[in-house]
């Protein structure tokens, strides 16, 4: 979340930054609240003062046996009291208030994220390897995993509903080798693997940002108030969450297999075959803690971990910088990473690289204690949260099946994935 005393010495900034997002956001909401409780801390003092003078004189009037005076100022004592319950329940709503008014205010914009209203503004930053030409005889995704015999839509729509598969045979092997290559090759790259509860509490959801401003799209245990997470960041986030970390353990990086649950309720008519829009799939995801100084490179760094799985399998793909308009809620600065699907001859996002600065760390109060110097003990202050799917498996999934199907109707695999499949075709 953004600080509440730089948005009340800022506005015009903050509304600025906002402003290019495409609105203001609560803004004028929190403002307002912002301005009743000042002003209410401010007759509650003043209540508070003059209950103190009443005690005083109520003392020195009950030494001098002036019984009409204590009286009466008894009277007042009491009339002040209701008065200050009334006010002091009153600050507690606008508190609450002020809260959840700027816990749906979504992060500032970086500098360097372009204006933009939407998708289309994205700039694409590079673009790797060679496309396949999108022949008549490449199939989607979906429909080569059904006719190897690896996908099975219909079971998975018997056993749940729509949104879910059901992977078989040689396509669980596919999986679960993409999972294993994933966590060795980050591992590889210094980062500590972690395997984090599924389930979380409220405060963890909001820790991150996935409360209250995507309540909709969550899956949530009502009897025991517990959340599905829609993506590890969650879980790994909030490790660290009320901590102080010394500035000599960061960066802090870490790597965490789990499956993922969205209701993808924004989503109605899209996507609703295959792989890419499912309410359960599978991710590997990548976690930094940077100070502030260093979280620029280590955005950069990050970006590099994830393309060098695609890299790797040797998946053609582009690399786009979102624009304010089309960030997520708690991201200042995003890349979008993109295969190339040449069943659908499209485009599809597999992974989005993003730094929040300190809006994560503020809503969990995580720190760091900066560097002593010459023997001082510096402040703790905030530090910078990072994240990146590293990379969405499903996703890898449908986007190895589309470039390396062949004219036969058969898959090769990917050569870097055969010591852990065992096999290097299918069908």
């Amino acid at each position: 979340m953004l600080d509440i005393k730089q948005i009340r010495e800022n506005a015009a900034g903050i509304r600025a930054a906002l402003g290019r997002r495409g609105g203001d956001f609560y803004l004028d909401e929190l403002l307002t609240h912002d301005g009743s409780r000042r002003e209410l801390i401010g007759e509650i003092e003043t209540l508070r003062r003059r209950r103190n003078k009443l005690s005083e004189a109520i003392g020195r009037a009950q030494k001098e046996g002036g019984d009409a005076s204590v009286s009466s100022h008894l009277a007042e004592v009491a009339a002040d009291k209701t008065a200050l319950k009334e006010k002091e329940q009153f600050l507690i709503s606008i508190e609450q208030k002020i809260e959840d008014a700027v816990l749906r205010i979504p992060n500032i914009p970086d500098d360097s994220t372009p204006d933009g209203a939407d998708a289309s503004f994205n700039p694409v930053v590079r673009e790797v390897g060679d496309r396949k030409s999108s022949g008549d005889s490449l199939k989607p995704h979906w429909e080569l995993g059904e006719s190897l015999g690896i996908l099975d839509f219909a079971a998975a729509a018997k056993i749940s509903g729509s949104r879910f598969t059901v992977l078989k045979k040689e396509g669980a092997a596919l999986e679960r080798a993409l999972i294993s290559f994933m966590l060795d090759l980050h591992i590889s790259r210094g980062y500590s693997e972690i395997s984090a509860p599924y389930l979380v509490n409220k405060k963890t959801m909001r820790g991150t940002g996935q409360l209250p401003k995507f309540e909709s799209e969550v899956f949530r245990c009502a009897d025991d108030d517990l959340y599905l997470i829609p993506t590890a960041e969650v879980s790994v986030t909030n490790i660290h969450r009320e901590e102080i970390i010394p500035e000599r353990e960061l960066p802090k990086k870490y790597v965490s297999y789990s499956a993922c649950f969205r209701r993808e309720a924004g989503s109605h008519g899209q996507d609703t075959k295959g792989l890419i829009r499912n309410h359960q799939f599978n991710k590997i995801e990548l976690v930094k803690f940077a100070s502030p100084w260093t979280s620029v490179q280590e955005h950069e760094t990050l970006l590099a971990d994830a393309e060098e799985a695609l890299k790797i399998l040797k998946i053609p793909y582009r690399v786009a910088l979102l624009c304010a308009g089309d960030l997520g809620f708690a991201a200042a600065k995003t890349y979008d990473i993109e295969v190339w699907m040449p069943g659908e001859k499209r485009w599809r996002e597999i992974s989005s690289v993003s730094n929040f600065r300190d809006f994560q760390a503020r809503r969990m109060k995580i720190k760091y204690r900066p560097k002593q110097a010459n023997g001082k003990t510096e402040k703790p202050d905030l530090l910078h949260t990072l994240n990146a799917s590293g990379l969405a498996v499903g996703r890898t999934f449908a986007a190895i099946l589309e470039n390396y199907q062949n004219p036969d109707g058969t898959l090769t695999i990917p050569e870097c994935l055969r010591k852990y499949t065992r096999f290097d075709k299918i069908g």
